[in-house]
């Protein structure tokens, strides 16, 4: 989404030519394979673990750390190589959705008229709102300090981060569509 704001924005007579059928179909098979890669080692991980403090979760949500306190042996060092991996990939497209929002921005600060300008900021808004969402309850879920660490807030935590993305997600892209503003606004009122 950010490079195809990015060509559209910075580079709008060539937009055909970067990203045409063939480039749109190898970014979607590479985003599709860099998460069934990630998910297939986690879970060959987490398969692979003798669990000997029985197999039953107290949460909502099987997830990787709690499957962690409930194995016997000393597993961490895999499972810390592969969250590395994936800070690594997380990382690496982070950097490539700031460097592609920086230049938009920077070009969108060259457009003389504040019309163009807003304009091309409403196109890219949608795409920051749903990244910044999505980013956010996953750092909120993850990041916690173990000090603060109540089964309760875990809950809270992974139902934030799995369920309110994809919810808000349609909501924040259609806002775009005037007949759904009014229709809001006259609920709100």
């Amino acid at each position: 989404m950010s490079y195809d704001r990015y060509v559209a924005i910075c580079k709008p007579l060539h937009y055909g030519t970067l990203l045409g059928s063939r480039a749109c179909v190898h970014m979607a098979a590479a985003a599709w394979a860099t998460g069934f890669l990630i998910a297939l080692l986690h879970t060959a991980n987490t398969f692979s673990l003798p669990l000997c403090k029985g197999n039953a979760l107290g949460q909502f949500f099987c997830e990787i750390p709690q499957i962690l306190k409930l194995s016997c042996s000393n597993s961490y060092l895999r499972e810390l190589g592969l969250l590395l991996f994936t800070l690594l990939v997380v990382f690496g497209c982070f950097i490539f959705i700031l460097f592609s929002y920086v230049q938009i921005l920077r070009a969108v600060l060259r457009i003389p008229s504040e019309q163009g300008r807003h304009k091309a900021f409403s196109t890219c808004l949608p795409h920051l709102a749903v990244v910044s969402l999505f980013v956010g309850t996953a750092l909120f879920a993850n990041l916690k300090p173990p000090s603060i660490s109540y089964p309760s807030l875990q809950l809270v935590a992974s139902v934030l981060c799995s369920v309110v993305p994809p919810t808000a997600n349609p909501l924040i892209y259609s806002m775009r569509n005037q007949e759904l503003k009014d229709a809001l606004w006259k609920l709100i009122s």
